[in-house]
C-alpha cells in the first residue's frame, strides 16, 4: 500500500470515528444552529429542529443536548434555515471583477458555490492562456464561496483548453460557439473527445435561436451535461425534450426575458426539476442593488413556482444536475454546511449565511475579510492599435438612400438583452443637403461606431445609430478583447467619439467618458482588458461615476450600469458576425 493511500485512511478512520464520539456525547462538534426551521428539499417540507455543524460539514439534525458538546451556539429565532444557493453558469469576466471582489459582492446575497467560464479571459490571454489561467484560480480555496470553472469550449485554441482541464477547480468543458460545432469544426472534435476521454461536464451554449433541429441533436449526443440558451417557450420545449438540463438566466438587462421563461415554465406546466437557476451575466451594482440567486428565486415565487420548488431550482437541482448532491445543494448530514437563514421561503432574505460551517455574511453585507490574493501579475500595460484612426471612419454614411434623396438606410443596434431578434435592424432616417441625421421617426439618437483594434490590412468598422445609451454631447468608449480586440463607442460626433477609443487605447482595456478632448471619469480593465483589479468598493464606484458622467452628457440610463451595458454588445456583435 502505498504511503499516501494509507494516510487517507488514517485520516479518514480519524474522522469518522471522531463523528461517532460527537453523536454520543464524547467529543466537542463546531457549531449548533439552534431553533431554525429547516427546508428538507428531498421531500419538499420544512419541520423545526437544530443542525449540527463539525469539520465544514452537516453531521446531524436535533441532537440531544443533554449530552452534545460543542465550541458554539447560534440562535436561529426561527429562521427558515435554506441550502446556499447556486449560480448554474455565471462568466467571470461579465461582472469586471476578479474572484475575490465578486465574492465580495456576492456571498452576502447568500450564494456560496458558482460554476463559472473562464473563456473570455483566457481568450483576452492568448499565448498566455495558461499561465493566465494558473492565475485565475490560484487560490481558489481562500475564496468564501464554492467555486467550479470549466475550460473554454470556444474563443480559445484547443491547446490551452487542454492544459486548462487539467486544473484545479476545473470539472468540465465550457460553451461551445454555435457557427463551429454547427459546422464541424476541428478544434470542437479535440476538445470534445479530450472531455470524453477523462470524465467531466460539457457546458452546452445550444444555440436553439439559430439551429435547425438536426443540428441540436449533436451536443446532447455527444454528451452535453446542460443548456442555457433559451430564450423563449419554443427554446425551453426544445430543450427539455432533447433532455437537456435547463437553465434559465437572468443575464445582463434582461429582466423581461427571464420573465417570460418563468411564465412559459408556469403556464406549460412543466416539471420544474427539469431547470437550474443561473445569471449568465450580472453586473456588480445590480447584484448589490437587487440581488444575486436570492433575486431569481424570489422572481420565481413572484411569477407562480413553488418556492419549495424555485429554491432547489437554485440549489438540489443544480447539484445534482453535476453529481454533487452528495456534497452540496441541501441541508442534510455529509453535505457541506452552505446554510441561508431566511425570514421568507418565497421572498428570500439572506440574514446569514453560512458556508463550510462558518458565518461569513449578515444582513447583506460580509463579515469575514476577503482573502488577500494579488491579481496584480495579470495586469497588463496597453498595447496601442488605434493612433492612426481618424474622425472621418466614423462618420455615418447611408446603406441606401431612397428614389427622392429625402431618406438614408442606415444601421440601428438596440442594447443587448431586449431580444436578439431586434439587436440590429435596418431603419430609414432623414436625410438633408448630403448629410445623415440620426433621428428616426422625429426621436435624436446617439451614433454607435464598432472599431477593430489591430487591423491587418483595411480597418474594419461599423458606424450605425444605438438605442440604450443617448447623450447629447461628448462619447464614451469601451473595449472587449475577446474574441477578436474591438472598441465600441457612443456619441453624436465624429472627433469627440474617436478621441475616446484614442484615450481607451492607452489602456489594456477601459471605459472612458470625455468631453471636449477631456476625460470625465475612467474605468481602468488593467487585467488582460476584462477585469478590474479593484475592491467590489472601488469597482461599484468607477462604474456608478461612468454612469454619473454620461447623466450631465443627457444620459438616462435604465437598468445595468453604462459600462456593462455596452461590453454586453459585444456578445450579440460576435454572434450577428459584426466582428471580423
Amino acid at each position: 500500500m502505498k504511503d499516501g493511500i494509507e494516510h487517507s485512511e488514517t485520516q479518514e478512520y480519524a474522522k469518522v470515528r471522531e463523528i461517532f464520539e460527537i453523536l454520543h456525547g464524547r467529543a466537542t462538534a463546531d457549531l449548533l444552529i439552534r431553533n431554525v426551521n429547516i427546508l428538507d428539499v428531498h421531500g419538499e417540507t420544512v419541520f423545526p429542529g437544530t443542525i449540527l455543524v463539525h469539520d465544514k460539514k452537516i453531521i446531524g439534525f436535533s441532537p440531544d443536548e443533554a449530552i452534545l458538546q460543542v465550541k458554539q451556539i447560534f440562535d436561529g429565532r426561527g429562521l427558515y434555515a435554506i441550502p446556499g444557493l447556486i449560480d448554474a453558469h455565471i462568466h467571470f469576466e461579465s461582472q469586471l471583477a476578479h474572484p475575490v471582489a465578486l465574492g465580495e459582492a456576492m456571498v452576502a446575497q447568500g450564494t456560496t458555490t458558482i460554476f463559472a467560464e473562464c473563456l473570455d479571459l483566457l481568450s483576452a490571454a492568448a499565448g498566455e492562456g495558461v499561465e493566465a489561467a494558473r492565475n485565475l484560480f490560484r487560490d481558489h480555496e481562500l475564496l468564501p464561496y464554492r467555486l467550479f470553472a470549466f475550460a473554454p469550449g470556444k474563443k480559445v485554441d484547443a491547446a490551452v483548453t487542454r492544459e486548462v482541464l487539467k486544473m484545479d477547480p476545473v470539472i468540465g468543458l465550457g460553451e461551445f460557439e454555435h457557427f463551429t460545432y454547427s459546422s464541424g469544426d476541428e478544434d470542437d472534435f479535440r476538445k470534445a473527445a479530450w472531455l470524453r476521454a477523462q470524465g467531466g461536464f460539457m457546458n452546452a451554449h445550444w444555440g436553439v435561436t439559430a439551429l435547425d433541429d438536426m443540428v441540436l441533436n449533436y451536443l446532447p449526443a455527444i454528451g452535453a451535461s446542460n443548456n442555457h440558451d433559451v430564450w423563449n417557450e419554443k427554446d425551453i420545449e426544445k430543450s427539455v425534450r432533447f433532455g437537456m438540463p435547463t437553465q434559465i438566466k437572468f443575464g445582463v438587462g434582461s429582466a423581461e426575458v427571464i420573465k417570460v421563461l418563468l411564465r412559459a415554465i408556469v403556464d406549460r406546466k412543466w416539471p420544474t426539476d427539469n431547470f437550474q437557476l443561473c445569471t449568465d451575466n450580472i453586473s456588480i451594482q445590480r447584484l448589490l442593488t437587487m440581488g444575486h440567486m436570492d433575486w431569481i428565486v424570489s422572481l420565481c415565487a413572484e411569477m407562480g413556482i413553488n418556492p419549495i420548488h424555485a429554491i432547489k431550482m437554485a440549489s438540489y437541482n443544480t447539484a445534482r444536475s453535476f453529481h454533487m448532491d452528495h456534497l452540496i445543494g441541501s441541508l442534510a448530514p455529509g453535505r457541506f454546511a452552505d446554510i441561508v437563514l431566511t425570514d421568507s421561503l418565497s421572498r428570500i432574505n439572506p440574514l446569514h449565511v453560512f458556508k463550510d460551517g462558518e458565518l461569513v455574511a449578515e444582513s447583506r453585507r460580509m463579515l469575514k475579510k476577503s482573502a488577500a490574493i494579488d491579481y496584480s501579475v495579470m495586469c497588463k500595460p496597453a498595447v496601442k492599435g488605434a493612433g492612426d484612426l481618424m474622425p472621418a471612419q466614423l462618420d455615418l454614411q447611408p446603406l441606401e438612400i431612397s428614389a427622392d434623396g429625402s431618406q438614408a438606410k442606415v444601421l440601428l443596434f438596440d442594447v443587448y438583452g431586449r431580444g436578439h431578434l431586434k439587436f440590429h435592424q435596418e431603419v430609414w432616417v432623414p436625410y438633408v443637403d448630403g448629410r445623415v441625421l440620426p433621428e428616426i421617426d422625429g426621436v435624436a439618437h446617439s451614433r454607435i461606431s464598432v472599431i477593430q483594434r489591430y487591423p491587418t490590412g483595411e480597418r474594419h468598422v461599423v458606424n450605425g445609430l444605438f438605442r440604450g445609451v443617448h447623450v447629447t454631447r461628448g462619447a464614451v468608449a469601451t473595449y472587449w478583447p475577446a474574441p477578436h480586440p474591438y472598441f465600441v463607442t457612443v456619441g453624436q460626433d465624429s472627433a469627440e467619439m474617436c478621441h475616446a477609443v484614442q484615450r481607451v487605447d492607452s489602456h489594456a482595456g477601459a471605459c472612458i467618458v470625455t468631453e471636449g478632448g477631456q476625460d470625465k471619469a475612467v474605468l481602468p480593465l488593467e487585467i488582460y482588458g476584462v477585469m478590474a483589479n479593484m475592491t467590489v468598493a472601488e469597482l461599484t464606484a468607477a462604474a456608478h461615476a461612468i454612469d454619473a458622467a454620461l447623466a450631465e452628457l443627457g444620459n438616462r440610463n435604465e437598468g445595468e450600469p453604462v459600462v456593462n451595458k455596452l461590453l454586453s454588445l459585444f456578445i450579440s456583435l460576435h454572434r450577428f458576425r459584426f466582428l471580423k
